[in-house]
């Protein structure tokens, strides 16, 4: 029986839990994750947990952060003035997913924290430091 090496392109059917057992992301209900192994389209844990499967198998990984999304780092938080602070006429609101543009392309942020005076944007991944539960479920081996 086939198995996965990098370089396959897979379809897989997933779900994502955090350690308490909420359930953070799933393919349940719609199609299967395409990913081609080994090209970093996905984190590496779950890159990783893919080769050797086999078309049918179902695996339980758990992913620790450096594998993931790493660990979630403060000097990627930052306050600023909120009158520095413009979304072109929205008012912002905590838990706000937003993006700033760069010189290099565009950064995702989150506003973490608002008061009168400031906002508080963090550019870590949402699930960066979170150790990760996948359910994966093998659906094809393709070219």
């Amino acid at each position: 029986m086939a198995q996965v090496k990098a370089g396959d392109v897979v379809r897989v059917h997933y779900t994502g839990k955090f350690d308490n057992g909420e359930i953070f992301d799933s393919s349940e209900g719609s199609d299967p994750l395409s990913v081609t192994v080994g090209e970093g389209e996905v984190i590496p844990g779950f890159d990783q947990a893919l080769l050797g499967m086999s078309v049918g198998e179902t695996k339980e990984v758990v992913i620790a952060p450096e594998d993931g999304y790493g660990e979630r780092m403060e000097e990627l938080v930052q306050t600023i003035d909120r009158q520095q602070f413009s979304l072109n006429g929205i008012e912002p609101e905590e838990g706000m997913a937003i993006e700033m543009q760069t010189p290099d392309g565009s950064i995702p942020l989150t506003i973490i924290d608002l008061t009168e005076t400031s906002v508080t944007l963090d550019a870590n991944h949402p699930l960066a430091g979170e150790t990760l539960c996948f359910s994966l479920t093998l659906v094809e081996i393709g070219a």
